[in-house]
């Protein structure tokens, strides 16, 4: 989770994300659509939910979304719906939020995690192949940062062998990859939406997207204890209900979603043309992807020093992630990896994280690459 990086004390913080800014550039349209929910009668998977769900199949460019409490969730019921569970491994990364992997726990399966590429810090597809295994049932590639992982060969890999693949674009929410929107291509895509994410809702959300109606019937009664008939559990599940308040807001936001990345990608632009000659490493962009910069990460041997720069000037950057899934003490001894982890143990070591949220000002921008040395 980055959401530390978003707390402040004073105006005079340059945060790494902050949720606060976007509820006030949406605020008329976010309070009127909290007050139609607490003046109605439902507030558990209502009419909110339903047309969010509905808004969302129709932007990502599939026939079924749905709401779930939070993207680590989506990830479990995706999974569990899938018939993955105990015995069965995914493939997926070191170098992610742990969410991904406590999902695929959750959901009783075990993760395999693979290294990433140098360029774009997603999947390595070429190490599948090495990880791959008789109990291997699924690949989860992570559209991290905020743009795609490279789907081509691993869709190939997954038909194949005949694998699920799973997206998770809890860091991605609008990206394209050859002209479609992430969340499209998999079995399911999963959604965090995280105050933080570039579709956050003011508390705890996830979504689910996918084209197959049958899967979507099941998930609709896994995330409510297995009911199709009140009270009637059909099938194990549990309780992962989106609210109607969170769904309300998500709608609104869901809105500006396309403006709000597109400032992203502009304030990206700003960074890079700035830090140009920083001696820093730069994010670069897939030629056939469409980057929504839900974080503008660096790559900086004197990482130590440059945190320390910036906040002496109260700029907060953040580090996504300091420490590879791989390497954590919870994981230590007990997850299997690609032989080679070079590139996630290094790039641990290095990324960080500049402030950017679509209400960051340009003079802001300047101000942290100034900061840096730039």
């Amino acid at each position: 989770m980055d959401y530390p990086c978003a707390g402040g004390r004073g105006n005079r913080m340059i945060l790494c994300a902050n949720p606060l800014t976007q509820f006030q550039s949406h605020q008329a349209e976010i309070e009127e659509a909290v007050l139609r929910v607490i003046r109605g009668s439902r507030y558990i998977l209502g009419p909110e939910v339903e047309a969010l769900e509905q808004e969302f199949a129709s932007y990502i460019g599939v026939s079924h979304a749905i709401g779930v409490a939070n993207g680590t969730d989506a990830i479990e019921l995706v999974l569990r719906a899938l018939g993955i569970g105990t015995g069965d491994e995914v493939i997926t990364v070191s170098h992610t939020a742990v969410a991904t992997v406590a999902g695929i726990e959750a959901a009783g399966a075990t993760p395999v995690l693979v290294d990433i590429e140098p360029d774009y810090y997603t999947m390595r597809p070429e190490q599948l192949e090495e990880v791959l295994s008789k109990k291997t049932k699924a690949v989860m590639p992570v559209h991290l940062y905020g743009q795609a992982a490279d789907l081509g060969p691993i869709l190939e890999f997954c038909k194949k062998h005949g694998l699920k693949m799973v997206e998770d674009v809890s860091q991605a929410h609008g990206a394209t990859w050859r002209g479609q929107r992430l969340g499209c291509f998999g079995d399911a895509g999963c959604f965090s939406c995280y105050p933080t994410k570039n579709l956050g809702a003011i508390g705890d959300g996830g979504l689910i997207t996918l084209k197959d109606p049958q899967l979507a019937k099941k998930i609709r009664m896994m995330r409510e204890y297995g009911w199709r008939e009140r009270y009637i559990s059909e099938l194990p599940g549990r309780n992962s209900r989106l609210d109607e308040l969170q769904a309300a807001i998500l709608r609104i936001k869901l809105r500006h979603l396309d403006e709000d990345n597109s400032k992203r990608r502009q304030l990206a632009m700003s960074y890079t043309k700035l830090l140009n000659l920083s001696g820093l490493v730069l994010p670069k962009t897939r030629a056939d992807a469409e980057h929504v910069f839900h974080l503008y990460v660096v790559k900086a041997r004197e990482r130590t020093k440059i945190l320390e720069a910036l906040k002496e000037k109260d700029i907060h950057a953040g580090i996504h992630y300091p420490v590879p899934i791989h390497k954590q003490p919870a994981y230590q001894g007990r997850i299997r990896t690609a032989h080679i982890m070079e590139i996630t143990e290094k790039l641990s070591k290095e990324v960080l994280s500049l402030p950017l949220y679509p209400e960051l000002s340009d003079e802001t921008a300047k101000a942290v690459a100034i900061a840096m040395g730039s």
